[in-house]
């Protein structure tokens, strides 16, 4: 119930307290007991438990006297010990002195007698700061001082320096302890700071000896003048540079004794616009900091440079720098020298940009007369075309004609060779105007979709009966490609290479021609068991009136490849050839892909040369007109030939009067594009069918091309035969346009 480790009043206060209840409880049994024996029992249990308790008692009384006296050795120890510190200590508990030793109450004598047990710590230190021995009074020891009346905030330790009379210093120390006391230490440094002020002049000393020997060494010349003006530091290369005396050198000399010596002495010359010695402290007090060019005696030129230091003095160096400005005027001299070459050169080059201007002048003028004759040229071929194609139209017309109505007679013959030269005068004309217009920027040219597979099909059937005639197998493999290209030269220039891969094919050999699909591309080939190309003619062929080496004389002009080329190179297609001499050839023509259209029927054939004549004579009225009575003649002369009742007109109001004439509308109508007067077929097609109020098959047979007039060939629902006709493919053609009427009319004789 005592626990040995309180002190001893404790215990004992404990211990009287136990014995209390124990005396009271042995009255209230000895109240309650019945029997002499149970009080008896009570009494000796009592007496025993007293006895220990009294032992007890004395035992803890003997420890407290014993703690007593530890205490007493105790505090004169800790007294003894404060008297020897060598430096000052005070225990402050609650704010408020407790114990200090003499050094403490010593520090400052003029504050001794206020420094008693149970002062406070703030009045303490409010006597320390105004004491008259404390020497460093600046706003840091106030702070310090102000903060050491409050004490340390936290367990850590408060530290700050006083500077006494007598250049004494000491260092007080303030620590808060764990019961929340302060105590203070006050330590004499003196000897440190005096060590450490000796060191640093030492220190001092030495680096002003390192400084002035880096200063010895540089090739600046250097000098330093304090806040004064005066010198601080000099090397000997300034005093050399300058060509000053030792005595302007020397420690404490004043920098306006140097230039009034610079100035009168004349061995150094300051260049520049500034080059008053006597303004140069003026300019260097306002602008921090002066640049100037010197030259001395000795034919150096020197670079000065001033500015000014923190602590307000300045710092002067000086470097040769002759090497540098000599270079620099040299330099100068070497560009003032290209200059004028620059100049010259540039003179010249104005006189040749001026001859060149002209010459461009010129040449600007030259190409717009080209220009100008070009589009003359294309104008004239433009006209040309139509008055050269109208009498080979005629002529074409007519010795058709002769041809079919000679047969079984001497003449047919003759004719059939007058027919063979016609044709080549015409293959001849043809590609003279295709060239033409190619080249003047491909005249005509109009890219479209269109299948490959009609292209094939109608030249194919072109060229059988002329394949058959030479012993020649033609085949052509279908194809369903879609390209984009202009129908009108790519199916010329298909029939160039197909024409040409039969004519230099032997009889028994073979033509054959296909598509091949590669990737996003389309390849259109021919191939032929021919001749061949050597490799040497291959690299020529494409050029115009160039034939290979092994081709027989007479046998073309070398035209048609030349178109096939220009053609290609105008709709951006890919041609080329290989071949072997003695083996035969392929031609192919390169050319992009395109999607077929969501409907792929086409408004007609692009061939009607597979629709076979009737053997029948023709049943039907025909309406040609024809400005042209050459023309006019011809045609007319072989629609009658063929069995055909033919109205012939020159314009659209003498068509317009025929048909009023005759009282119904013609089975078909064939025009020429350009009438005379301005007027055209376009014209006559629409005021006919507006006359007769139905939509009357028409042909338009023309010498000009373009997507102008394909156009409007398409929106006015007609068909365009090119310039000169050839009857072969006239006769198909009408066929093919007027077959529907015919069978209307036919079932209309059957119903009646």
């Amino acid at each position: 119930m005592i626990d040995p480790s309180d002190p001893p009043e404790v215990q004992v206060v404990k211990q009287s307290r136990i014995i209390d209840a124990l005396l009271r409880r042995a009255g209230r049994q000895h109240e309650v007991a019945t029997t002499a024996y149970s009080a008896f029992q009570s009494a000796v249990s009592l007496q025993a438990q007293v006895w220990a308790k009294a032992r007890d008692l004395e035992r803890a009384s003997n420890e407290l006297a014993e703690l007593r006296r530890d205490r007493e050795r105790a505090q004169k120890s800790f007294a003894e010990a404060l008297s020897v510190m060598e430096g000052g200590f005070a225990l402050f508990s609650d704010g408020q002195l407790q114990i200090c030793n003499d050094q403490f109450r010593q520090l400052l004598p003029d504050i001794a007698e206020h420094v008693f047990a149970g002062i406070g710590i703030d009045e303490y230190f409010v006597a320390v700061a105004g004491s008259t021995h404390l020497v460093s009074r600046d706003d840091t020891v106030r702070d310090h001082l102000m903060r050491a009346r409050r004490g340390p905030e936290t367990a850590g330790v408060m530290s700050f320096v006083l500077e006494l009379a007598e250049d004494t210093w000491f260092q007080v120390n303030l620590q808060r302890t764990s019961s929340d006391n302060v105590i203070v230490l006050q330590t004499e440094i003196t000897g440190i700071v005096r060590a450490s002020r000796s060191e640093k002049d030492q220190l001092i000393d030495r680096q002003a000896h390192y400084l002035q020997a880096a200063f010895d060494h540089m090739s600046l010349g250097i000098c330093t003048f304090a806040r004064p003006g005066t010198v601080m530091i000099c090397n000997d290369r300034f005093r050399t540079l300058l060509g000053l005396p030792f005595t302007l050198v020397q420690r404490g000399t004043r920098f306006d004794d140097i230039l009034a010596f610079l100035k009168n002495n004349g061995t150094v010359v300051a260049g520049g616009a500034d080059n008053q010695v006597e303004h140069w402290p003026r300019k260097l007090r306002t602008d921090g900091q002066l640049r100037q060019r010197l030259f001395n005696g000795r034919g150096q030129v020197l670079d000065l440079h001033l500015h000014s230091l923190p602590d307000r003095g300045f710092l002067a160096d000086i470097a040769d720098v002759s090497l540098e400005y000599r270079a620099t005027e040299m330099l100068e001299r070497r560009v003032e020298e290209r200059t004028v070459e620059l100049t010259e050169a540039n003179c010249r080059l104005t006189a040749q940009y001026e001859e060149q201007a002209r010459v461009e002048d010129e040449l600007r003028l030259a190409k717009e007369a080209a220009e100008a004759a070009m589009s003359s040229k294309t104008r004239f071929l433009a006209a040309a075309s139509h008055d050269l194609l109208q009498p080979v139209n005629a002529a074409k017309i007519l010795i058709s004609t002769l041809v079919d109505k000679s047969r079984g007679s001497e003449m047919h013959t003759l004719i059939q060779r007058l027919d063979s030269s016609f044709g080549s005068m015409e293959t001849l004309l043809h590609a003279i105007l295709d060239i033409s217009r190619l080249d003047s920027a491909g005249e005509g040219l109009v890219a479209a979709d269109l299948c490959l597979g009609d292209i094939l099909d109608a030249v194919v059937s072109d060229q059988a009966v002329f394949a058959a005639s030479r012993g020649v197998r033609l085949d052509c493999v279908p194809s369903s490609a879609w390209v984009r290209s202009d129908y009108r030269y790519l199916m010329r220039s298909v029939r160039n290479l197909i024409v040409n891969a039969v004519q230099y094919t032997p009889e028994g050999g073979r033509v054959l021609v296909g598509c091949r699909n590669r990737g996003e591309k389309v390849v259109l080939e021919v191939w032929d068991t021919g001749i061949g190309i050597s490799r040497r003619d291959q690299a020529r062929i494409f050029e115009e009136f160039a034939r290979a080496d092994n081709v027989t004389p007479g046998s073309g002009l070398g035209l048609g490849l030349s178109i096939v080329d220009r053609t290609c190179r105008h709709l951006g297609h890919g041609v080329g050839v290989r071949s072997k001499p003695g083996i035969g050839s392929v031609f192919w023509i390169e050319m992009e892909r395109v999607a077929p259209p969501a409907s792929a029927a086409l408004a007609e054939p692009a061939s009607v040369a597979d629709i076979a004549p009737p053997d029948a004579d023709m049943d039907l009225v025909a309406l040609v007109v024809e400005s042209d009575a050459d023309v006019l003649f011809a045609t007319v002369q072989r629609l009658e030939s063929w069995g055909a009742s033919v109205l012939g007109a020159h314009t659209t109001e003498e068509a317009l009067a025929l048909v009023r004439d005759i009282g119904c509308a013609p089975d078909i109508v064939i025009v020429d594009y350009r009438l005379d007067r301005g007027d055209t077929g376009f014209r006559t097609v629409e005021e006919v069918r507006r006359a007769t109020g139905q939509h009357v098959p028409a042909i338009m047979i023309t010498s000009w091309s373009g997507g102008t007039l394909e156009a409007a060939a398409q929106t006015h629902d007609l068909t365009l035969l090119a310039k000169p006709v050839d009857p072969s493919r006239l006769r198909p053609l009408i066929d093919w346009k007027t077959r529907g009427r015919t069978m209307a009319a036919s079932a209309d004789q059957s119903l009646s």
